[in-house]
């Protein structure tokens, strides 16, 4: 009897010792199995290159400005820069401009159109107070070079004093033939103070 209750007794240590075995291993699996799962969420994924091409952005250059050369021309003059008297002073005369024109023949640039003003200022004038605009001429002030009229019908003609009215004037032109490069002029109207150093527009 009492060596049956020793055999069982054994029989339960056995058991007790294999059932504390299976657990001890079941609780370390699971913990194995726990260490790996919080090790592969502590993992940070590692970034995969995107394949999309990626724009690098293009500096835009504004264009550059156009520059147009600038037109060179001579200085003009302001109204009443040139006054001179005439005839003593019966007249005054004035010069309107001064301009560089094409001669309509030759097609050439050596023609200057001036065009004045001739106002009579006192009551007692005479027949033969006549300006003679066609008999202008004008001086190279650099060289004394001289220039006459290019036609007597490509001007006014004259101007009689006699026709106009105290303080009334009359509009005059005259072509003078004056090569090109030359910039100022001396200007001759007869019976009329000289017009000195007077540019030429073009």
């Amino acid at each position: 009897m009492n060596t049956f209750l020793s055999g069982v007794a054994v029989l339960l240590s056995t058991l007790a010792l294999m059932c504390s075995g299976y657990a001890a291993y079941q609780v370390f699996t699971l913990q194995q199995t726990l260490n790996s799962t919080k090790t592969g969420t502590n993992i940070a994924p590692i970034p995969i290159p995107s394949t999309a091409p990626t724009e690098t952005p293009t500096a835009t250059t504004a264009p550059a400005p156009v520059t147009t050369p600038a037109t060179t021309t001579a200085s003009t003059f302001t109204p009443g820069q040139f006054v001179q008297p005439a005839f003593g002073n019966k007249a005054k005369v004035e010069l309107l401009s001064v301009k560089r024109i094409k001669d309509p023949e030759s097609g050439n640039r050596d023609v200057v159109n001036v065009q004045m003003r001739v106002r009579r200022v006192i009551d007692r004038v005479g027949g033969g107070d006549i300006i003679s605009i066609g008999s202008t001429t004008a001086r190279n002030p650099d060289t004394s070079e001289t220039y006459k009229a290019v036609a007597y019908d490509r001007s006014t003609g004259s101007v009689s004093l006699f026709e106009l009215r105290t303080n009334s004037s009359a509009d005059a032109y005259v072509w003078l033939r004056v090569p090109e490069g030359v910039n100022n002029l001396d200007i001759f109207v007869p019976d009329t103070a000289a017009f000195q150093n007077v540019p030429i527009s073009n």
